[in-house]
C-alpha cells in the first residue's frame, strides 16, 4: 500500500520521506500552532470558525502576515491532500503553523505549514449511545493566560492526561486548572447540565476556544437555550446530571461516568440531533 502523501509549505512529500530539521522551533519549544478539522464530501465543516480561529492565533503568536498564505489557499491545498490521500469523502486534517529552523533568540516569524489527512469511519458521524468513561487527572494543571485557549504545539499537559487515561482504561480525562477547577478534557470541551442550564468552563479558566464549543454556545443563545460560561469545580463534575464533550473531530460525544459519577442521556442525544448532525448532512 503507498505511503500517504502529506503537504509541507505547499508541495506534497510522502509521509516516510520527509524529514524534520532539530533546529525546527516546534520540535525544539512547541512554536506554533494547529487546528483539527473535519472533512465531509469535500468541505471542512465549520471552516470559517476554524479559519478565524488559526488567523487570530497567528496574530496573537505574533507570525509574520504572507499574502499567499490565506483561508482560500490553505483550504484549497486541504481538499487537494485528502483527495490525493482518498480521505475527501470524510477525513480528518491537522494544519500544523510554525516558525522555521532558528533559536530561542534567532526568530523568523514567518509562517511554516504541515497539513496531514486521516481517514474517518462513517460511525464517527453517529451519536455515542455507549458513553464515554472518564476520569480526573491531577499530576498537571492548565494555566490561563494570553495564550492558553490557543490549540498551540506545546501539548505535553493533554498528552500525559491522554497517557494516564489509556493506562487507567479511560476514554478521556478531564484537566484542572491552576484553581483546581475543570478546564476541558485531553481533547474535547467539557458541558455539564444541571437543572435545566447547561454550563461550559469559561475561556478564563483556561480551555481552549474550542470551534465545536463555540458554535454550540452560539447555537443555545439562539434558541434560547439556558447556558453559562463559568468556572465549573470538580463538586460540579460529581454532581452534575448530563455531560458531554465537543470537538471538531467527532462533534459531540455523551459522558456515561467520571469516577465514582454516572449520567444520565436525556438531553445530550436531542443535542446531537439538532445541532450536531446537519453539519455532517
Amino acid at each position: 500500500m503507498p505511503s500517504p502523501v502529506l503537504n509541507y509549505n505547499g508541495k506534497l512529500y510522502n509521509e516516510d520521506e520527509l524529514l524534520i530539521s532539530p533546529n525546527n522551533r516546534s520540535f525544539r519549544y512547541g512554536d506554533g500552532c494547529f487546528e483539527t478539522m473535519k472533512m465531509i464530501r469535500g468541505k471542512i465543516v465549520l471552516r470559517d470558525l476554524h479559519f478565524e480561529r488559526l488567523f487570530s492565533s497567528l496574530e496573537t503568536l505574533q507570525f509574520d502576515k504572507s499574502k499567499f498564505f490565506t483561508a482560500n489557499t490553505l483550504e484549497q491545498q486541504v481538499f487537494e491532500l485528502a483527495k490525493a490521500n482518498g480521505h475527501e469523502k470524510i477525513g480528518r486534517i491537522r494544519l500544523m503553523v510554525f516558525r522555521g529552523e532558528a533559536g530561542l533568540f534567532d526568530i523568523d516569524n514567518r509562517a511554516n505549514y504541515l497539513i496531514q489527512t486521516w481517514e474517518m469511519n462513517a460511525a464517527n458521524n453517529n451519536f455515542n449511545g455507549n458513553g464515554l468513561i472518564t476520569g480526573i487527572f491531577t499530576d498537571a494543571r492548565k494555566a490561563y493566560d494570553k495564550f492558553s485557549t490557543i490549540k498551540n504545539n506545546n501539548y505535553l499537559c493533554y498528552a500525559m492526561a491522554a497517557l494516564w487515561a489509556k493506562q487507567n482504561k479511560l476514554n478521556d480525562a478531564f484537566v484542572l486548572n491552576t484553581y483546581d477547577r475543570v478546564a476541558e478534557a485531553s481533547i474535547a470541551n467539557i458541558f455539564i447540565i444541571n437543572n435545566g442550564i447547561i454550563k461550559t468552563p469559561a475561556i478564563t479558566e483556561g480551555c481552549i476556544s474550542g470551534v465545536i464549543r463555540r458554535y454550540m454556545l452560539q447555537c443555545f443563545r439562539k434558541d434560547g437555550i439556558p447556558v453559562e460560561e463559568t468556572a465549573i469545580t470538580v463538586q460540579d463534575i460529581e454532581q452534575a446530571q448530563e455531560i458531554f464533550l465537543t470537538n471538531a473531530a467527532y462533534g459531540m460525544r455523551w459522558v456515561q461516568s467520571c469516577g465514582n459519577s454516572n449520567y444520565a442521556l436525556q438531553a445530550a442525544p436531542l443535542l446531537y440531533k439538532k445541532y450536531i448532525e446537519p453539519l455532517y448532512l
